[in-house]
């Protein structure tokens, strides 16, 4: 049905499958024991017709199927689990890659959802236009894969989060083929494309997305402030988002986060830096990096009313050379993280959302939740996407691991972690909910939601074979 050649099963093909890219997989991959979790085959699509196809044959011989676009998730969402199935597939969608077409006049391009990020911006490029999703997994991640898990971007005060771009999606099912998304807007009952994105595969396989685009900008800059600790830092931003001056990229780093980008900063003259903000009264920055990207005019418009506004929250300007560092380098961290493992860290990230008003709340009890639970370690926190009502906190942990259960020593973290966040924020602002955050979405959507996502997938995928053991 794909070709001989398209259905692998040799080791290294169904182990590049078997997971994601979190802490936990990291680790089991290093340490494979006799419950990882690996494919018995890995089946490579060449189009959405093949995808149903496969998918047909799946549900005749009830193979679980989990669906693999960049392998970035993580929290477990592609974790190669069979559920009640004896057999589970990776449907690999790395075949389907192509710029289905562009509607300039309307600016709607359709991707594949095998396109990664880079490439697509490529594509796009070739018309003139950007989509303007960059999240940290850009290199990697695919179309589909930021439309399963709600993805946001780094820029996404300026372009909008992922759901945000959406504006038809095509699913394969293992009842037939779905499409949805006619017109800019619809009374036409509630809107389903919301919710096929965040479906994670478990109602249907993305296949291909229709995509609110824009011109590429002619001009980006960024630059970065500091402000005098955590309160005037997150107050500033608040003040940004509710008088509609944030730039596209707005994200605050706390102190902790800003002394180890400091050490780690090689553009930036250290020791002169903290002479300069200490003569301004700032002796324990959180540097702030804002980049707005369009075209000169507008881009200088946008920039003097933050600029403005930021001066009277007592900022202090540290210029261009930081906020170009951050974008050079904003893709490092994965890479940065291997280095870690190898030199016995246990080092993650976890994240959440939370109304304003309860943002430093949320910070203290996951700090110290996660503090309770590791020990010494180093926590730090910054806001990755702001909003008029809250904010998202972004957390990278780093402490010794243990040797002797490094998975335990962070699952009970990460459990800690959680805990302190149910009542105060969202269980995932833009990671997702895959195995990790499952145990917690009945907090926060009610048994009834659950109920309710139960439903539909009962309606498309009766017998169970999509992405078993996730979300619901």
């Amino acid at each position: 049905m794909v070709g001989a050649e398209n259905v692998l099963v040799d080791a290294p093909a169904r182990l590049a499958r078997a997971t994601g890219l979190s802490y936990l997989d990291l680790v089991r991959r290093r340490r494979p024991t006799v419950d990882f979790p690996v494919p018995d085959a890995v089946v490579l699509p060449a189009d959405p017709d093949e995808v149903q196809a496969v998918l047909d044959v799946c549900v005749r011989h009830d193979v679980g199927v989990v669906p693999f676009g960049g392998g970035t998730s993580v929290v477990g969402g592609v974790a190669a689990l069979r559920g009640e199935k004896t057999s589970v597939i990776a449907l690999d969608l790395v075949r389907l890659d192509a710029l289905v077409s562009v509607d300039a006049e309307s600016r709607i391009a359709v991707l594949q959802a095998g396109v990664r990020g880079p490439e697509a911006e490529r594509l796009l490029a070739g018309h003139g236009l950007t989509l303007g999703h960059v999240p940290q997994s850009f290199e990697r991640a695919t179309i589909g894969g930021f439309a399963a898990t709600r993805s946001a971007g780094q820029a996404s005060s300026g372009y909008g989060r992922f759901e945000d771009m959406v504006t038809g999606v095509r699913l394969a099912t293992p009842r037939g083929p779905w499409k949805l998304g006619v017109a800019p807007a619809s009374a036409a009952g509630p809107d389903l494309r919301q919710l096929a994105i965040g479906s994670e595969g478990t109602l249907g396989v993305i296949t291909e997305v229709a995509l609110r685009v824009r011109p590429a900008p002619p001009v980006r800059r960024y630059e970065g402030y500091a402000l005098p600790g955590w309160t005037a830092g997150a107050e500033a931003v608040r003040d940004l988002a509710q008088h509609h001056a944030l730039a596209d990229v707005t994200r605050l780093s706390d102190v902790d986060e800003t002394e180890v980008s400091l050490a780690l900063n090689a553009g930036v003259k250290t020791a002169a830096l903290r002479r300069y903000l200490a003569a301004r009264g700032v002796r324990r920055p959180c540097f702030l990096i804002v980049g707005w990207e369009g075209t000169a005019h507008d881009v200088a418009l946008r920039r003097r009313e933050t600029a403005r506004r930021l001066k009277a929250s007592g900022a202090v300007r540290v210029g261009k050379a930081l906020g170009e560092s951050w974008r050079h380098g904003r893709f490092a961290g994965p890479r940065q993280r291997d280095t870690l493992l190898d030199m016995g860290i246990c080092v993650e990230t976890l994240e959440t959302a939370a109304y304003w008003s309860n943002v430093d709340e949320l910070r203290d009890d996951v700090r110290a939740a996660l503090t309770a639970a590791l020990g010494k370690a180093i926590i730090m926190c910054h806001i990755s996407h702001a909003y008029e009502t809250g904010a998202s906190l972004y957390f990278t942990v780093l402490t010794a691991r243990d040797e002797a259960d490094p998975a335990g020593q962070w699952q009970r973290a990460k459990a800690a972690a959680c805990e302190a966040i149910a009542g105060l924020g969202t269980i995932s602002h833009h990671h997702a909910v895959g195995v990790d955050h499952a145990p917690y979405l009945s907090a926060e959507i009610g048994a009834l939601g659950v109920e309710v996502l139960r439903a539909a997938k009962s309606a498309v995928d009766p017998t169970g074979i999509l992405n078993p053991g996730k979300l619901v």
